[in-house]
Formats: structure tokens, sequence, C-alpha cells
């Protein structure tokens, strides 16, 4: 159901998500998650998704924006690979939960992070970027 080719449209949308992207919370939602949400059990994942955690709101910030934005790829309203191109984020924290989605779905939601998964295995530059990105955070795990 994906486009066959980007257009105008495909470079505006991800100009537009691009803004969204440098808005100060998000952007201090990124860095938080980004730098300070490395889970290596269940637990970890858990305790960010509780409300009393301080990092809960960037949480969940992140894992709506990328469900969104990947949401927007999978049906097929922007060029899969044009937008993996400048936009592997969302990879790289799709990773980072990954190890952890069946209980996830088991114990949050059935659907959670569905378009990541789509996105991750369903598109071809979407599959090496993730390859790639598992790859980085199984290492860096291993160094935590």
């Amino acid at each position: 159901m994906s486009k066959e080719k980007a257009d105008y449209h495909d470079a505006d949308l991800i100009l537009r998500l691009y803004e969204t992207r440098r808005e100060p919370v998000m952007r201090e939602s990124r860095a938080a998650i980004g730098g300070k949400f490395w889970p290596k059990s269940y637990e970890d994942v858990q305790a960010f998704a509780k409300a009393e955690h301080p990092l809960n709101a960037a949480y969940r910030q992140i894992s709506s924006y990328w469900e969104m934005v990947y949401g927007i790829v999978r049906h097929g309203i922007v060029h899969p690979d044009f937008f993996l191109e400048s936009n592997g984020e969302g990879m790289f924290f799709f990773a980072k939960v990954h190890p952890f989605l069946e209980q996830i779905r088991r114990d949050t939601a059935p659907t959670a992070f569905g378009n990541a998964e789509w996105v991750a295995t369903e598109t071809e530059k979407g599959r090496k970027l993730f390859a790639s990105f598992s790859a980085r955070v199984k290492k860096m795990m291993e160094s935590r």
C-alpha cells in the first residue's frame, strides 16, 4: 500500500514532522529518552510507563510520536524509503523496546508499537535500519 514514488507532498510532510521534532518539549523528551532510556529488562520498561516515573511523559511523547509517524508511513501517506532516509531515530527507540515487545503487548496493549514493527519488517530501508540499530543497542547495553 505504499507509494511508488516520493513527491512534493512527501517532502512537505517530512519537513513538518521535522519541525515538530524541534519543538522545545519534544526536544527535551527526545534527549531524555535517547540518553536515559536503556531498558535491560521488562521491569525497566514498565518503570518508565508508570505515571509516577519522572520520565513517563517523555516516554509517552516519544512512543506515541513515532507510532503516529510510522502510521503515516504504513498507510502509504508518505513514501517509506524517502521518509526513512532522514528519520531513523524512531527505529533506534523501537530497537530499545523490541526485546520486550511481547510482554508490553500482553500487559499493556495488543497493538503497541505495531506501526514501528511494520516499518521495521515490511520496508527495505526499515529492515536495514532496524538491524543496524538493534546491533548498536545490543552493544551499548552490554557496555552498561
